[in-house]
């Protein structure tokens, strides 16, 4: 064999017995990994929330914390990366090895214009003059397939949506054409078809520069459809790994089983016979105000970017409301808890608060509560889990401090910590990160729920959740809503969630309800084309 077929047969990326462990009391968070990853090849890593995913391609690039170190062998292009010092894996990262993170607004600094932050790249890596590296970020938005590459290149991260800010994190990550991409779940956050031209993007720019990619995602359809080999973690190990297809369809290790077979399922609760009315919306409008340009120009004029809907719900009903991003689905939920502007007729639980200034809403901000996305963003990081809860009862309440300890007590063995029985006090007194995904966002509904509220508006509520946690949140919710009658407004962009959870749905596209009616009778027969669209992507068998 010639040493040109050896160097084309030796994996690009090779770990051997790899494990994580935390130093001062020597517990392994990752075990015995041993994987290969060759050029131009993408390897998924899939596996429930905990199971060491990220964990183990942060440690690729010895990302991870002082606090824990690694053992086994990590070779990428031949050099073993385990003996390396601090100056030579500061010089490949971002150099041969690029990351594209889940949550763009976190890997992004908000501060700073997202072309400044790519040219950093490309000054810290290339060593490329300002002026020259702005060219060749330009050069990589149009690559990418930004919009008006030169005007975005001045525009900070929150004046982007969440695919755009997904594609300056990618133009940032092969800014270098590093040799091997670590994708850790860059569609989490995204609608269903955002997530296909973010993967159509990644595999394109794979095949361009000859890239290895390294997946990591709890999305086992995309896993399918994009990835040649996979790897399934449980319980800080590989279990098993193998050619996709052939994992697919000839699972052979239970945890694999479990992953493919445990796609959401069930149906919302039936509705009482006559239930009343929780929310009502007529001709109802929501206005963006832009920010003013400078002090020597005048602001723009509101815009509205939810436009004449008519839309309710009712005591003990969930509707479901879906869209692309940007299509006006968070929008809605903040005009409703009165933080943005809005024109038309507005009725919640027979009493009108379209005219309602901020005084005269107080009163109604316990009944209309919210649950965000991603409860490590939404949650106090300096406040223990019981201030978290009791806030909203010092607020709104005139409880005394036994009683409202009483109620946290109770929310908490509401929302599924009643095993935690013995223990309850010490997990008061614990914080946000000191807890799994799931485990915050159930600590995020009890927030919400420990106020008795008529309306939760949930704004994404399991996108950040593997398949398993989605299931279990979904059964809880079902349960709470039956056991106290709550009204939900369930905003989302998977269909396949919303279907388990919805009695009607909603679909908004660019601001206008375009399709309303039975959640099943809308997604086994979609009027609206852009409804059929969606369909047709989220559930690939159902016809169009």
């Amino acid at each position: 064999m010639t040493s040109s077929q050896n160097k084309k047969n030796t994996p690009l990326l090779q770990l051997t017995d790899m494990s994580v462990v935390i130093k001062n009391n020597q517990r392994t968070l990752v075990e015995d990994v041993s994987l290969t990853l060759h050029s131009g090849e993408t390897l998924a890593l899939v596996g429930e929330s905990g199971a060491g995913k990220s964990l183990t391609a942060f440690a690729i690039a010895h990302l991870l914390p002082d606090s824990m170190t690694i053992t086994g062998e990590i070779h990428f292009e031949g050099v073993r990366l385990d003996q390396q010092d601090n100056r030579y894996l500061q010089n490949l990262r971002g150099d041969k090895i690029g990351f594209v993170f889940q949550e763009p607004m976190t890997a992004l600094n908000p501060l700073h214009r997202v072309g400044d932050q790519v040219a950093e790249v490309l000054i810290r890596h290339l060593g490329l003059k300002r002026q020259n590296a702005r060219t060749e970020v330009i050069k990589l938005f149009e690559e990418v397939e930004l919009p008006e590459p030169e005007q975005l290149f001045t525009r900070l991260p929150h004046q982007l949506s969440g695919g755009q800010r997904q594609r300056v994190v990618i133009a940032m990550a092969i800014a270098c054409k590093p040799r091997l991409l670590i994708a850790d779940e860059p569609t989490t956050a995204l609608d269903v078809s955002l997530q296909h031209q973010i993967m159509n993007l990644l595999i394109r720019i794979q095949n361009k520069y000859g890239m290895a990619l390294l997946f990591i995602s709890h999305d086992l359809g995309l896993v399918r459809r994009y990835c040649q080999r996979a790897c399934v973690m449980a319980n800080k190990k590989i279990v098993e790994q193998g050619d996709t297809e052939t994992l697919f369809t000839q699972p052979q290790h239970a945890v694999t089983r479990n992953l493919i077979c445990s796609e959401p399922s069930g149906r919302p609760s039936p509705l009482l016979v006559k239930p009343e009315r929780c929310l009502e919306l007529e001709d109802f409008s929501v206005f963006y105000q832009p920010a003013r340009r400078s002090w020597f120009r005048s602001t723009e004029q509101a815009k509205p970017t939810v436009q004449q809907l008519d839309l309710n719900i009712r005591a003990g009903e969930t509707l479901g409301l879906v869209g692309e991003s940007g299509s006006g689905k968070t929008t809605l939920g903040m005009a409703l808890l009165k933080l943005l502007r809005t024109e038309g007729a507005y009725q919640f639980c027979g009493h009108p608060l379209h005219d309602c200034n901020e005084k005269q809403f107080r009163p109604y901000r316990k009944e209309i509560q919210l649950v965000l996305q991603d409860p490590f963003g939404s949650l106090n990081p300096r406040l223990t889990i019981r201030d978290i809860i009791e806030e909203g009862l010092v607020l709104h309440t005139d409880l005394t401090r036994e009683q409202r300890q009483q109620l946290i007590r109770q929310t908490l063995e509401d929302v599924g910590f009643g095993e935690h029985q013995g223990c309850l006090e010490a997990l008061l007194n614990r914080y946000p990160h000191e807890f799994s995904g799931g485990q915050r966002q159930r600590f995020a509904l009890a927030r919400a729920l420990v106020l008795k509220p008529k309306l939760i508006i949930m704004d994404e509520p399991t996108s950040s959740l593997d398949r398993s946690l989605q299931q279990q949140l979904i059964e809880l919710l079902r349960q709470l809503q039956h056991r106290y009658q709550i009204a939900y407004l369930f905003i989302s962009h998977d269909l396949s969630v919303v279907r388990c959870l919805s009695h009607r749905l909603a679909v908004i596209q660019h601001g206008h309800i375009v399709e309303t009616g039975d959640t099943e009778q809308v997604l086994t027969n979609p009027q609206h084309p852009y409804t059929q669209q969606m369909v047709s992507v989220a559930f690939p068998e159902s016809p169009p």
